[in-house]
């Protein structure tokens, strides 16, 4: 190696490199080994799953959702639950956790300041990153002042190694106990299911930037992955995400899978979370609109170089006129937001007023339907015969 490449190539992070390492042998080599030499019973697959299920939704509703990005409030007792379960996913502290991400939408793929920015490539954003002591993952917490404040999640932080500990070793033993089945519990429930909750979770940073669609902004390279989404809880609709980090939902049409957004809603349902923050249907409709006809442009001036069709003028026209329309659109449900706000602060009854702005936004966004139709036949006019 040379002289000037170890200079630019920061040291090894030996407790980050022994307990990915060790993790993945031991779930590669003593996982089978054991499964061969002694079969698992179900109750060591059910608390694998129960173990899973419980720190993936820790760190998406908890972690993710509730501290990083304040897209909702919890009951204290839900969120010693996501601490408790979070920490068992061995993801380092909230605190530092939600810093991270906090930084990474900050300044998505910025090499220098992301950090686990997708353009250094697959392997630096999956797992490089937390591998060596890069300046991009250095973080004083000035981006989480709030959470300094937040008493669960710096008791957390000050005893996190022990509570690491407790949870990974004695949460998968005591139920290993319960079952009858140490061995088999603590080799699925305990090594096994860390294993898989670390890559699931790490695919968000690394596939979710490079697998997938964007139908909201290519202003970054978060993508959409309905795949992704199956394994990491709902987290895999990442462009969504990226361009509307406050909503508590990652899949905001009614068939995308989104398990996360479903348990905060039964939260709040019982109680035990409100504040549910949700980014208006008309500025999602707009943000896809967008999208649509910023492909359109691309393609109308690629078909005008390569083609010459003699109606590219028209369609480009057409495309002016609907770019307006949308921002008509835009701009008369910003109106009527506005006259709803304004008529229920003067006294106007709230529950007649609300009726009334969702009348108005119904036909907004059914308009907004028809643009979108417009826009598919234009798309259809541009293929070729």
């Amino acid at each position: 190696m040379s002289t000037a490449h170890a200079e630019t190539t920061p040291p090894l992070i030996w407790t980050n490199v022994l307990v990915f390492a060790l993790t993945m042998l031991a779930a590669v080599v003593l996982v089978p080994w054991y499964g061969f030499g002694h079969g698992f019973g179900a109750a060591a697959w059910v608390w694998f799953g129960v173990f899973l299920c419980l720190n993936e939704l820790s760190i998406t509703a908890g972690y993710h959702r509730l501290w990083a990005h304040r897209a909702y409030d919890a009951h204290w007792s839900v969120r010693v639950a996501y601490m408790i379960f979070g920490t068992m996913a061995l993801q380092n502290s909230i605190l530092a956790w939600a810093s991270n991400h906090r930084s990474h939408h900050s300044f998505v793929d910025d090499n220098d300041r992301d950090p686990y920015s997708a353009k250094r490539g697959f392997w630096f954003s999956h797992i490089g990153w937390m591998l060596r002591d890069w300046p991009s993952g250095h973080t004083n917490f000035s981006n989480a002042r709030d959470l300094q404040r937040d008493p669960i999640v710096m008791f957390q932080h000050r005893h996190y190694v022990p509570l690491a500990l407790a949870t990974n070793f004695g949460l998968p033993l005591l139920a290993g106990w319960a079952s009858g089945d140490v061995w088999g519990v603590f080799l699925l429930g305990g090594v096994l299911r860390l294993v898989v909750s670390h890559h699931f979770t790490f695919f968000i940073n690394s596939l979710a930037h490079i697998w997938g669609n964007q139908p909201y902004t290519d202003r970054n390279t978060a993508r959409d992955n309905g795949v992704l989404a199956v394994l990491t809880f709902g987290e895999g609709y990442h462009n969504f995400h990226h361009l509307y980090g406050s909503d508590y939902r990652n899949g905001v049409r009614w068939w995308q899978w989104d398990p996360t957004k479903w348990l905060i809603r039964s939260l709040a349902a019982a109680g035990l979370a409100r504040n549910l923050k949700r980014v208006p249907d008309v500025m999602i409709q707009r943000a896809r609109l967008t999208m649509q006809m910023r492909r359109l442009e691309a393609k109308l001036a690629q078909t005008g170089s390569r083609w010459h069709l003699p109606d590219v003028e028209k369609l480009r026209a057409q495309l002016a006129a609907e770019y307006q329309a949308l921002a008509q659109l835009v701009g008369e449900w910003s109106k009527a937001r506005d006259a709803w706000i304004e008529r229920t602060r003067a006294g106007f009854a709230e529950r007649w007023e609300r009726a009334r702005f969702r009348r108005e936004t119904r036909t907004v966004l059914g308009n907004m339907r028809e643009l979108r139709r417009r826009l598919a036949l234009m798309q259809a006019r541009l293929q070729p015969a």
